[in-house]
């Protein structure tokens, strides 16, 4: 998936219109009913840097709950980038449910993952959300599950520690066959898809990160090698990079294979 920046593309397959998926303007809004098709995944991208100057705007969206936590972060930027991340979740999935941002509400399984409350928790409507550095990603299906993440590319870590750490035996061998020129953006490739695996599966601390293996071989669409102890869990998922931009490593993780994404790049098989 190539990023085009400021590409005014996602076209939907039902007849809707085109759609800028790829959200820099601090008055984005969305002038009508979206359509998510059972056969779709929609994938949003956001530059927290640029929307962050309507942070007013969004802050209004929210829920006290939510207005209450945004008031607690330490910097500024970590309050701004929470509250255009929840502001744009409440207007996209708004927009589907045809309803008012603000009135919606959110619950949490037993291992935290986020989905939504009453009145429309059986809409089927499926959300993950990710963020790091300037970047937000937000991924959405329809009665399938769906794991995202973003990560900034960073060259102060001390990446082959960290594998050892919590990447699988057959990961750690992976990691050490890469040039060592290559091998930060090998490792972070590594974590963002194994990341959006466990985000998909919704099992947080549950799912140990060394009981399965993904590919660290770059445009993989089938990165997920091998599950254990049940070997037959990896068919059920596709696991692919996602193009976010230069200096980041972005993953996306959906339950089957039977779906169309639909980003700002347009449309992929």
């Amino acid at each position: 998936m190539k990023w085009r920046n400021n590409a005014a593309v996602g076209y939907h397959l039902r007849g809707q219109k085109a759609l800028q998926m790829n959200v820099s303007d601090p008055g984005f809004h969305i002038a009508s009913v979206l359509v998510l098709p059972e056969n779709e995944v929609q994938l949003w991208r956001l530059d927290l840097g640029a929307l962050s100057t309507g942070e007013d705007r969004w802050l209004l969206m929210l829920s006290s709950d939510e207005q209450a936590r945004a008031a607690r972060f330490i910097p500024r930027h970590a309050r701004q980038h929470f509250v255009v991340t929840r502001g744009m979740l409440r207007m996209v999935l708004a927009a589907y449910l045809a309803t008012d941002p603000r009135k919606l509400t959110f619950q949490n399984s037993i291992r935290n993952k986020p989905s939504l409350g009453p009145p429309h928790a059986e809409s089927g409507i499926r959300f993950n959300v990710a963020h790091s550095g300037e970047v937000a990603l937000l991924a959405f299906a329809r009665n399938r599950e769906v794991g995202v993440d973003v990560e900034k590319v960073r060259g102060d870590l001390e990446v082959d520690a960290i594998a050892r750490r919590f990447f699988s035996p057959h990961e750690q061998k992976q990691l050490t066959a890469v040039a060592s020129h290559d091998r930060v953006e090998a490792f972070f490739r590594c974590w963002t898809r194994k990341e959006a695996y466990v985000k998909a599966k919704g099992e947080g601390l549950g799912l140990p990160l060394d009981q399965f293996d993904v590919s660290m071989a770059a445009g993989s669409n089938n990165a997920l090698l091998a599950t254990r102890p049940d070997g037959s869990e990896a068919a059920r998922w596709s696991l692919r990079d996602v193009g976010v931009g230069p200096g980041y490593a972005g993953a996306l993780c959906v339950a089957g294979h039977d779906f169309q994404l639909h980003n700002w790049d347009g449309a992929e098989p």
